[in-house]
């Protein structure tokens, strides 16, 4: 069903402890109910991978994973060696990591037979676009992460008549390590990882 949304909110939660805390964004989308991601799963349950998942009573439940080395210094999962999942589907993604422009370093992916594409816009904006196509004008949706520790959130604006899958994706999107959407944030990653692994291999 598709239907048209104000702008929505997603605020910070936390429970638990050490190996078993759990956290994330959390809130009501108007026309579907609530969205909770956890991001990410407590490490315990997902041995040598980084996993942040959506969940909620009316949204498909998306989880995005990823596996490798790389793992042990990043503290979300990241675009490189990664798995998205959306209900019971296998999503395959694209994108062209050398692309001089944040539009050419989009990330491309086909789910439900709908094509998506997610933008940077900066570090912490990014915009899911679902295209258009013979039967329906498609829907873009800008998100801003904003706030530190505790008062993080997601501030979430939609144009056009979003779907369930349009909500799961962009919620799951915000647990996500985003930077290789852009060359400086793929710089910087690349040598924050670096540094975290030779430290930890020297401890």
């Amino acid at each position: 069903m598709h239907t048209a949304i104000g702008p929505f909110t997603l605020e910070f939660w936390k429970e638990g402890r050490t190996h078993e805390r759990r956290s994330g964004l959390r809130g009501t989308v108007p026309g579907f109910g609530e969205v909770v991601l956890t991001a990410p799963l407590p490490l315990k349950h997902t041995p040598g991978s980084v996993v942040s998942e959506v969940r909620g009573p009316s949204i498909p439940t998306a989880v995005f994973e990823t596996r490798g080395i790389h793992t042990e210094a990043t503290d979300l999962p990241t675009l490189n060696g990664s798995t998205l999942r959306v209900g019971d589907a296998i999503v395959h993604l694209r994108r062209n990591r050398f692309g001089l422009t944040l539009r050419a370093r989009a990330l491309h992916f086909r789910y439900g037979g709908d094509r998506y594409r997610l933008r940077a816009v900066s570090r912490k904006r990014f915009v899911l676009t679902r295209r258009a196509d013979d039967e329906d004008p498609g829907v873009s949706l800008t998100a801003k992460q904003s706030g530190l520790g505790g008062g993080r959130k997601l501030v979430v604006r939609t144009t056009g008549r979003a779907v369930a899958a349009d909500i799961a994706l962009v919620a799951l999107f915000a647990g996500v390590d985003r930077a290789p959407l852009t060359r400086g944030g793929a710089a910087r990653a690349a040598l924050g990882r670096s540094t975290r692994l030779l430290a930890e291999s020297q401890a």
